[in-house]
């Protein structure tokens, strides 16, 4: 299996770091091709505009789906936009390591969906949710949260973490036809002990290694 790695945390010391880290040894001791981006290190830039293209199509006018359109006709995206569009394309499983920050992903990764998931490349309108350009391809978020578990349950404090993430599983990975499976979730690392987050580690592992067998889940049911 071709696995992709998107890993979005200043911090590579993190325990989100030793989580991109266990991900990418177990997947290639189990014999899986693994690729991935880790963002801050890329210095990634986030902001999406003009320089997404080496060519557009209306100069005076920026309109960007009318130029993700343009430079997918004609092969125009920046240098460092199609290589992420390729590693995408060429994936079977896509993970996405990262920190929830205010209910969502960090903006580093979101500015990687904005640039990179675009018109023409990642869907256009007849190919959205189950006719996806993506459909036949798995994606996965592993995360971690501030709060307790009890937190991020129905009715808790911060609200359930399944409502929480519908956005980001509906509104961005099944909207390109990514079947999702059921997130991994870590809550309140920082508060854990050495020897917790190691069997945390360990679990996450476990998981990684019979990934290839689990089912899609329906959005917001886990």
């Amino acid at each position: 299996m071709k696995v992709l790695i998107v890993f979005a945390h200043p911090e590579p010391k993190s325990f989100n770091g030793a989580m991109f880290q266990t991900a990418i040894a177990t997947l290639k001791a189990a014999g899986h091709d693994v690729q991935y981006s880790d963002l801050y290190a890329m210095k990634f830039d986030p902001v999406s505009d003009r320089r997404n293209f080496i060519s557009t199509k209306d100069s005076e006018y920026f309109k960007q789906q009318m130029e993700e359109l343009y430079a997918t006709e004609m092969g125009s995206f920046a240098p460092e936009i199609e290589t992420e569009m390729q590693k995408l394309e060429w994936c079977d499983l896509m993970i996405w390591q990262f920190p929830l920050w205010w209910f969502s992903v960090p903006a580093i990764l979101k500015g990687w969906v904005d640039r990179v998931f675009a018109m023409g490349r990642a869907y256009d309108r007849e190919h959205i949710y189950e006719t996806g350009r993506f459909r036949g391809k798995q994606a996965m978020l592993s995360l971690t949260v501030g709060g307790s578990k009890e937190a991020y349950l129905d009715g808790g404090f911060n609200g359930d973490i399944s409502a929480i993430l519908r956005p980001i599983q509906r509104g961005m990975l099944q909207f390109t036809g990514f079947d999702v499976l059921a997130p991994y979730i870590v809550y309140a690392p920082v508060r854990q002990t050495d020897a917790v987050r190691q069997s945390i580690l360990d679990d996450f592992s476990q998981r990684l290694q019979t990934i290839t067998s689990e089912l899609p889940i329906a959005v917001g049911q886990y």
